[in-house]
């Protein structure tokens, strides 16, 4: 394809001594703000002629002058009739919009930060929140709002099936992320993000070595064998004659508490809850209330669980399989900040919901208890918007042991109920 001859006027315009004038006037328009006029230079003598004879000018500028682009616009159209954009955009190329682009940027990466704060992951752990600022702080991976989102989902999507059950690492990554089963490599971008809201979740130290990794991954379940992740129950009789329903039955009716292995849990065989409306199961966080309550009701135990601290795989698969076969759970834990923090993983990995958890039930356990050790760093707590603010306006924490006559009188008034 053959273009026009320029006319004379724009054969003027074309001048290879007016290239850093055009260039010049390029950048500034595509800075998509206001251009009143541009500073040109250094200019050497045929480019300062050059632009003298374009302006009209009675003497040539300075090497570094300032040009009125309302003067060019009058030069530029007079000489061809068309407009500064027109002849820049021919000569150099289309003009931009960095600031348009800037602020588009902008918006993507507040979007991005709210749509994080914002999830229902986040939302149901609140100490995420924490992970979720930190993310932010580090800023944009490769400075790609879309790059940072998609690892961000990938993450929130690990997150939200921990703790695994007893799997490598790789074949929970294949599990969880379609088939990707190095994503969770050590040193890839999603493997750090993960890690680092185990970190948060956990309050433990940022890992300094593969060692270190490991046993987090351990920690939240994966590659975690399924004989040494075990969960204590005691009250338990499940119907069938599975292995799962057979152990906890003979230990319930011995008067003694059970210790079932993920791996049992996991092939549980026959079982089913024989009670029509079915059981209450309430879980405790600390071993020494289950203990408490096997000695005081023996063979006459309601259903209890205990977590043991932080639930492993083996405590989150027994207590979705509860909930599946209809029990109702009830949870309880230390009025502390990681037992508030190990409260809000109970109830979003499981169906369970708060026994004597609220900010009354706190206020009156530490107006009795008011010497406990510090309470610790505190995060909301989902299940009771005042609950955070009562341990900091108090600041002391109330562990469960303290109020087990409390739990004991709920579960003895829950083995009458059951007699009954």
């Amino acid at each position: 394809m053959t273009h026009p001859e320029p006319v004379p006027g724009e054969r003027a315009l074309r001048r290879p001594e007016l290239g850093p004038l055009w260039q010049t006037v390029h950048i500034r328009l595509s800075s998509g703000r206001p251009v009143t006029r541009v500073r040109l230079g250094p200019l050497d003598d045929a480019q300062r002629e050059a632009l003298a004879d374009l302006l009209g000018l009675d003497r040539l500028p300075s090497s570094h002058p300032w040009v009125p682009l309302a003067h060019l616009e009058e030069a530029v159209t007079e000489l061809s009739g068309r407009t500064v954009r027109d002849i820049v955009t021919e000569l150099v190329g289309p003009l931009g919009d960095r600031a348009g682009e800037l602020r588009r940027q902008e918006g993507e990466r507040a979007e991005l930060w709210t749509w994080l704060a914002g999830h229902a992951t986040v939302r149901a752990q609140p100490v995420l929140s924490d992970w979720a600022a930190s993310c932010r702080a580090t800023g944009l991976i490769a400075g790609s709002a879309g790059r940072t989102r998609s690892l961000l989902t990938d993450a929130l999507t690990v997150l939200a099936e921990l703790p695994a059950q007893a799997e490598p690492l790789p074949v929970f990554a294949a599990r969880v992320l379609g088939g990707h089963a190095h994503a969770l490599d050590d040193g890839t971008p999603l493997s750090h993000y993960v890690l680092r809201a185990l970190t948060i979740l956990y309050d433990t130290a940022p890992p300094q070595s593969s060692a270190d990794r490991r046993a987090l991954w351990t920690r939240a379940g994966v590659a975690d064998d399924d004989l040494s992740a075990t969960v204590l129950v005691g009250g338990l009789r499940p119907v069938g004659d599975g292995t799962v329903a057979c152990v906890a039955r003979v230990c319930a009716e011995a008067g003694q508490a059970a210790s079932l292995t993920l791996a049992q849990l996991r092939s549980p065989g026959e079982f089913s809850l024989a009670a029509h409306p079915a059981p209450v199961v309430h879980v405790t966080e600390n071993p020494s209330i289950l203990a408490l309550a096997v000695r005081r009701f023996g063979a006459d135990s309601p259903p209890l669980v205990c977590t043991s601290g932080w639930p492993n795989s083996a405590a989150i698969q027994l207590l979705r399989m509860l909930a599946d076969h209809g029990a109702a759970l009830r949870y309880h834990g230390d009025f502390d900040g990681e037992g508030i923090r190990i409260a809000a993983y109970v109830l979003d990995k499981t169906p369970a919901h708060p026994w004597r958890m609220t900010a009354a039930d706190y206020r009156t356990a530490v107006v009795r208890h008011p010497l406990g050790p510090q309470a610790g760093r505190i995060t909301e707590a989902p299940w009771d918007a005042e609950l955070a603010q009562a341990m900091t306006d108090h600041g002391s924490a109330v562990v469960e042991e303290l109020v087990a006559a409390e739990l004991l009188e709920d579960l003895a008034a829950e083995a009458v109920a059951t007699l009954l």
